[in-house]
């Protein structure tokens, strides 16, 4: 059975990550940065956000392995402290470079602490890029974006399809997670009302997912499922399946 916890792992990675209570006191409004304060606690942070995290994660990785091709690259844009990588370097056995793009000097750090022991490292590179204006994408047979469209400005993130599509090669796949939202009124309210009783339940109080929800109000601007559906076929992807859903969260798989 495939299998990607432990060595590293998620259950390692969050047991070791330092509980994120950023949003714990009150205080002034601001927008949501993804700098130290964050890069501190992100694993438990998207540990404890993100409904089946892990499983996610899995799911992302079983199919990066099965559509990574000897001699291409992968990439995992918004990689943030690595996790993905991490875990696609111990179970990747082909010669497929890992890059891994983020615009957060902190994260990047982290992503380097995490590959430190990696036997894979000196096939792992971390490019620091901005999201609305990446290097270009050349010979890849994999591209990620797992949680990170989302905070793409929306006059870009055609552009950033497009550019994804030209460079991957033939049969390449975009694999994307996004917290989506969706046509019915009554459906929105009810999948954003399961979602904080998951995070309830996950240990956050009021005060922390109310502070947190304004703070990501101008930052995280979910797409409808039909939204992210149309740049992906506007692109010129032709196939493409949903892979993933809980509530507002989807997972998709686009074949080039």
């Amino acid at each position: 059975m495939f299998r990607i916890i432990n060595n590293p792992g998620l259950e390692n990675q969050a047991e070791s990550a330092i509980t994120d209570r950023n949003f714990a006191i009150p205080q002034p409004a601001h927008d949501f940065k993804f700098g130290a304060e964050t890069a501190s606690v992100f694993d438990d942070m998207v540990n404890r956000s993100v409904p089946y995290y892990e499983e996610i994660q899995r799911m992302v990785c079983e199919l990066a392995v099965s559509f990574a091709a000897h001699g291409t690259n992968l990439y995992d844009i918004g990689c943030a402290t690595g996790t993905t990588l991490s875990l696609l370097g111990n179970l990747l056995d082909k010669d497929v470079q890992l890059i891994g793009m983020d615009n957060s000097d902190e994260m990047l750090e982290k992503a380097t602490h995490k590959f430190r022991n990696l036997p894979c490292k000196d096939r792992m590179k971390l490019v620091n890029a901005n999201l609305n204006d990446l290097p270009k994408i050349e010979n890849g047979s994999v591209v990620i974006l797992l949680l990170t469209l989302q905070f793409v400005r929306p006059l870009n993130r055609g552009k950033l399809i497009k550019e994804i599509f030209n460079g991957l090669n033939t049969n390449g796949c975009l694999i994307l997670v996004e917290k989506v939202t969706g046509s019915c009124t009554l459906l929105n309210r009810l999948f954003i009302e399961y979602y904080y009783n998951y995070k309830r339940h996950m240990g956050y109080s009021d005060l922390e997912i109310s502070q947190k929800r304004e703070a990501l109000e101008n930052v995280l601007i979910p797409y409808h499922q039909e939204e992210n559906r149309k740049l992906i076929l506007e692109s010129g992807f032709t196939h493409i399946e949903e892979f993933f859903r809980w509530y507002n969260f989807s997972g998709i798989v686009a074949i080039k």
